[in-house]
């Protein structure tokens, strides 16, 4: 739900098939997110651009399930992890979240599939930030 708010959140703005940079938005969305979420929602956030890194150099299928934009911004954030990032992200302790979001992500770009809309999870959300600022686990 929230790991693409860096689109919406940073200067670079949102994805374009014309990008020739990659625009950082899994560092900005873990960012704006920090004050108000527990760190395995930020690190998700900020590691779902990793994981896909991650995903195609340790699983030979998973490149093929990449949609078209997925392709062309993962040679803008460094194509395939290489063997020493691939155990660099293996030390986070959020990084098999972050991997499973990652999957999710491609799942779920399947045009016209029907959806909740963001309305119906901002209860959820609010629950969830409700609980981070009063120290408690979500």
């Amino acid at each position: 739900l929230l790991h693409d708010i860096g689109h919406y959140t940073s200067e670079f703005g949102t994805y374009s098939p014309e990008d020739v940079e990659d625009k950082h938005h899994d560092e900005a969305g873990g960012e704006v997110l920090a004050p108000f979420f527990p760190p395995v929602i930020v690190e998700c956030v900020r590691l779902h651009v990793a994981a896909k890194r991650y995903l195609c150099a340790t699983d030979p299928t998973y490149f093929g399930r990449l949609s078209p934009a997925s392709v062309h911004t993962l040679s803008l954030q460094g194509g395939p992890m290489n063997a020493e990032e691939v155990a660099e992200f293996r030390k986070n302790p959020f990084h098999e979240e972050a991997v499973r979001v990652r999957i999710w992500d491609e799942s779920g770009k399947i045009a016209n599939m029907k959806t909740r809309t963001f309305r119906d999870y901002v209860p959820l959300l609010q629950r969830v930030v409700t609980q981070f600022a009063a120290g408690k686990p979500a």
